[in-house]
């Protein structure tokens, strides 16, 4: 009954971006949606296996979205104000207490405490705390990572849309706590981020808030307790191939500013290392990922990083090396932090020195070592 309520309430035949849990009676949790996609007329619900592969046994909707009328909030239904109920991302919080955020366009970002034992949303929440967007803004796909190393929680979304023309990008705030208030690298407080009041997808109002990582959009983080690595996970398309769209996988790691940066290049098995001066010094094809939203391609420019310390080429300043591998560069009077990696390049097929960081401002840059004719 409850799959076809589903199907009929979102007036459509597909599940959209579920995720799955494990809670302490060892059974998987799987958080199903379904979207009609050209509106927020979408509903969520719960569904529980033995194994993660399934088969899983469905136990009802949790959310409902969309309605003309009354909400799961006993209000009024508002698509400006209230969420899509979809893309859900179900996390465990530091103290042990269970979490979902999630939403897309429409009302924004919203987060909901939910039973540890029966995975359910806990009594008289409604959709839970707003964190980010409204009027329609193209906000979604939220996802929770804590650090231990930093102590913050980190919270990845996605601006633009999921098209290859979409201008997918995503973005990184954090916080103490997981309801917030969460921030970016300016301190700005992300429930700001929103649309205009009677403008579809105002993108350039909502574009300068949060750290922008990477082109790409809606992903998974992970931190390897093993390894002590940081992954970040997203789809992404390419140049001349349409809407096809491949997962990638980059290792992420903190700034000395405790924000993520992103490899430039896919993760290959490689381990952050000690490095010298030599090793780093030398030509780079350099990429600054800015903060809009466009579906043009960033094009790389060539820069020299000096064995004196200095900048030149198609940006000028300075570049730092400190600790084992640690990044400091300031270019145009804005300082970027991060690291220096050697990792794989997949399009020379050798492996490149690469730098990666994150500036005040929450913009990123990245670099990648390349070989120049003298």
């Amino acid at each position: 009954m409850a799959w076809r309520f589903i199907f009929a309430w979102a007036q459509s035949d597909t599940l959209w971006a579920p995720d799955v849990i494990q809670l302490a009676d060892g059974k998987f949790y799987m958080y199903y949606d379904a979207c009609r996609g050209d509106s927020p007329l979408s509903a969520m619900g719960i569904a529980v296996s033995e194994h993660i592969e399934g088969p899983y046994k469905n136990k009802g909707i949790i959310l409902k979205s969309g309605m003309s009328g009354i909400g799961n909030d006993g209000e009024i239904y508002d698509a400006t104000q209230k969420p899509n109920v979809v893309d859900p991302d179900v996390f465990f919080d530091k103290e042990g207490k269970l979490w979902m955020v999630y939403g897309s366009y429409s009302g924004g970002i919203f987060i909901l405490e939910l039973d540890t034992t029966t995975g359910f949303p806990l009594p008289d929440q409604g959709y839970g705390k707003k964190l980010l967007g409204a009027n329609h803004a193209r906000i979604e796909g939220p996802y929770m990572l804590y650090s231990a190393e930093t102590d913050y929680y980190y919270l990845f979304f996605s601006y633009g849309g999921l098209d290859a023309n979409g201008g997918y990008n995503i973005r990184v705030a954090r916080s103490k706590t997981p309801e917030g208030p969460f921030t970016d690298a300016e301190d700005k407080k992300m429930i700001d981020a929103q649309g205009t009041a009677g403008v579809l997808f105002d993108d350039p109002a909502y574009s300068p808030y949060g750290v922008k990582l990477i082109s790409p959009g809606h992903n998974s983080a992970y931190y390897d307790e093993d390894s002590g690595k940081y992954f970040l996970i997203f789809h992404t398309r390419f140049p001349n191939r349409g809407e096809e769209d491949e997962v990638r996988v980059d290792q992420m790691f903190m700034n000395s500013d405790g924000w993520p940066v992103v490899a430039p290049h896919r993760y290959g098995g490689e381990s952050i290392g000690k490095y010298s001066k030599k090793e780093v010094t030398g030509a780079y094809k350099y990429v600054n990922h800015n903060k809009d939203i466009s579906a043009d391609i960033v094009q790389s420019e060539l820069i020299e990083l000096s064995a004196d310390g200095s900048i030149s080429g198609a940006v000028t300043g300075t570049w730092k090396l400190t600790e084992e591998h640690a990044a400091e560069l300031t270019i145009d009077g804005a300082v970027y932090k991060g690291v220096f990696l050697k990792e794989w390049n997949e399009g020379t097929g050798t492996y490149v020195m690469t730098f990666t960081a994150t500036g005040k401002e929450g913009i990123s840059i990245w670099g990648s070592h390349v070989t120049t004719d003298k």
